[in-house]
């Protein structure tokens, strides 16, 4: 769970504590409470430290969090916390100029789901919130994003998607292979990745392992009997960190060095190709990435064409090589077959 949601999570425990003028909560009570109500939301027993309750507490009755009139009591040689207006609340506090720009934008990237099946809540909910917050601007589009409108097949199932991985409901999904091959799966839904325009599924099978299932290949879904299996095993956050794309081989991680053009070069180091990019040689233009070989990295390198050259490892490095001379043979047969028939 990243950082800033743990924080939110603590400011939410430590306000309840100071709302509540019967009990006295001392520094170590504060702190337990913060573990308590992070292991509550997450399950993780998180340790929390002294120091990180003072700074949050700091920030609480900063101009930059809430002005909380949070007051320190002596009570001999202790000394225990709460506010000095009972009625105060960082949840009834107005919202800051830039949480209102957040929640407009936000609200503005929930109307792209508005129209599909299951989501129709939105018509209602929204125009709440705007005249709630006074959003009458959320609808203006201010950012655009890549997406594919015609992906019919992915806006059928994502909305009944997302609601069976929320409500922790089995399925029974049927999926059709490219060589026509209809299968059914007993799938536990987890996790919904979108890349290159493509939606895919991510859920855990029968034999106990992930199956990844492109949406537009799914003809089927219904709810199981079986009982749902929750996932322990896997921060979906951080399941993809070594591919690129999100096919995830039984392999290990390689350094794959890659030389581009001078041409190309400036644009690959102002967007890395992976998070472990790093520079190698900036003179002769060569990169390296520390990633899991997949085909999304295959079709990543061939998209690049003549500007870019795979230096190590050997064994990639001739993988591509055996790709570049499988389409120059197709191309240089196609040339002659056009000869010959003219």
């Amino acid at each position: 769970m990243a950082t800033n949601h743990h924080a939110q999570i603590r400011y939410q425990a430590l306000d309840r504590c100071f709302r509540k003028q019967y009990k006295r909560f001392y520094i170590e009570d504060l702190i337990e409470a913060c573990c308590q109500a992070i292991y509550d939301y997450s399950g993780i027993e998180h340790g929390v430290q002294r120091r990180q309750v003072m700074s949050d507490i700091a920030y609480m009755k900063s101009p930059e969090g809430w002005d909380a009139p949070i007051e320190s009591v002596k009570d001999g040689r202790r000394v225990y916390y709460r506010y000095s207006d009972p009625d105060f609340s960082i949840n009834s506090k107005p919202l800051r100029e830039d949480e209102l720009d957040m929640l407009r934008e936000t609200i503005f990237m929930l109307r792209r789901f508005k129209g599909m099946p299951q989501f129709d809540w939105m018509e209602e909910i929204l125009p709440k919130l705007e005249d709630r917050f006074n959003l009458s601007g959320a609808g203006d589009s201010v950012i655009g994003f890549d997406q594919n409108v015609d992906y019919t097949a992915a806006q059928r199932w994502l909305a009944l998607l997302f609601n069976a991985i929320v409500n922790k409901q089995t399925l029974e999904v049927g999926y059709r292979k490219f060589d026509g091959t209809l299968l059914q799966w007993t799938l536990h839904p987890y996790y919904l990745k979108q890349y290159n325009n493509r939606w895919f599924l991510f859920g855990r099978n029968e034999a106990g392992g992930i199956t990844t299932a492109p949406l537009d290949r799914i003809e089927s879904v219904s709810p199981s009997g079986i009982e749902y299996v929750a996932n322990t095993d896997i921060d979906f956050e951080e399941y993809f960190d070594d591919v690129i794309g999100v096919t995830i081989p039984d392999a290990p991680l390689e350094k794959i060095k890659l030389k581009f053009d001078p041409k190309r070069f400036p644009y690959v180091v102002s967007k890395p190709l992976h998070g472990s990019q790093r520079v190698i040689d900036a003179a002769n233009g060569i990169i390296q990435i520390e990633v899991i070989p997949n085909k999304e990295l295959e079709s990543l390198i061939l998209s690049f064409g003549n500007q870019v050259e795979v230096i190590a490892p050997q064994d990639f490095r001739n993988q591509i090589a055996e790709k570049i001379s499988d389409l120059k043979e197709k191309y240089f047969t196609m040339h002659k077959d056009c000869i010959n028939k003219q």
